[in-house]
């Protein structure tokens, strides 16, 4: 039920997507709403069987893609070039023949800062992602890990301060203890920033540390079927996946994820 007390930030209406002549439906009847909730944030997290359309989902938000029918609300108006919006990608998106600092700074670019302050800022964010050091070093493979590479990209979606990030599975090429890290890292990111955060992912462990609610998808012709409050304490700490209630909403996930796939 939404509360009247919170905006609707995120608003997606009565979502058909099809292909191939209305012959493939991918998605039909979706709806889904996201609140902004004041001095805290939003931390949406999508699950659903993989060919659901969750990051479908994301690119309408981001307005990379339109749905062949319905309606794409930002804060309560139609989507348009004006929305601060950012998103990190699954596979490494920064531009290999730019350093780190470049990359980080490159909306600012584009936006007419002058060299120097868009520098300055850059490096406040490189400090917070943990890439004080590797600024010079290009952005490629193997100057840096895998982790550092997402590092630089949430840098850069947080530069242009923008009201939502989309994150479609970031972290899912990572081996387990950078992974780790990187799920600590962006639980600060968002205690810090409070913005709202539409983050896809396959692991439920992860979307219970991470998430505030979680939006369950059944697959195709899919829709959103499920929204589970994640009712644990806001700063997210690694001690928290050993708690009885943590478990429990684990397991909780699981059991919803297997309903609506069967």
């Amino acid at each position: 039920m939404q509360d009247s007390n919170f905006k609707n930030i995120i608003e997606l209406r009565n979502i058909e997507q099809t292909y191939n002549n209305g012959k493939t439906v991918i998605l039909k009847d979706l709806d889904f709403l996201i609140e902004d909730k004041p001095a805290q944030g939003e931390f949406a997290v999508i699950l659903g069987p993989s060919g659901c359309g969750k990051s479908t989902v994301l690119r309408y938000i981001a307005g990379l893609q339109k749905p062949t029918s319905g309606e794409i609300l930002i804060n309560g108006e139609p989507k348009n070039e004006k929305d601060r919006i950012s998103m990190v990608f699954q596979r490494y998106s920064s531009l290999p023949w730019m350093t780190v600092l470049d990359n980080v700074a490159l909306a600012l670019k584009y936006q007419g800062i002058s060299e120097k302050e868009r520098h300055e800022r850059a490096m406040e964010f490189i400090q917070l992602v943990g890439l004080e050091g590797h600024e010079q070093k290009f952005a490629q493979y193997p100057k840096l890990s895998g982790g550092q590479m997402q590092r630089v990209a949430i840098a850069r979606s947080l530069i242009s301060n923008p009201d939502i990030i989309l994150m479609d599975e970031p972290f899912g090429a990572l081996d387990i203890n950078t992974r780790l890290q990187m799920q600590d890292l962006l639980a600060d990111i968002w205690t810090k920033f409070k913005s709202t955060i539409v983050f896809v992912t396959h692991d439920i462990q992860e979307a219970v540390y991470l998430g505030d609610d979680i939006f369950i998808m059944k697959k195709a012709p899919s829709k959103f079927v499920k929204q589970i409050n994640v009712d644990l304490p806001l700063e997210r700490t690694r001690d928290l996946k050993r708690d009885k209630h943590f478990t429990e909403l684990v397991q909780f996930v699981e059991d919803q994820m297997i309903s609506v796939s069967s």
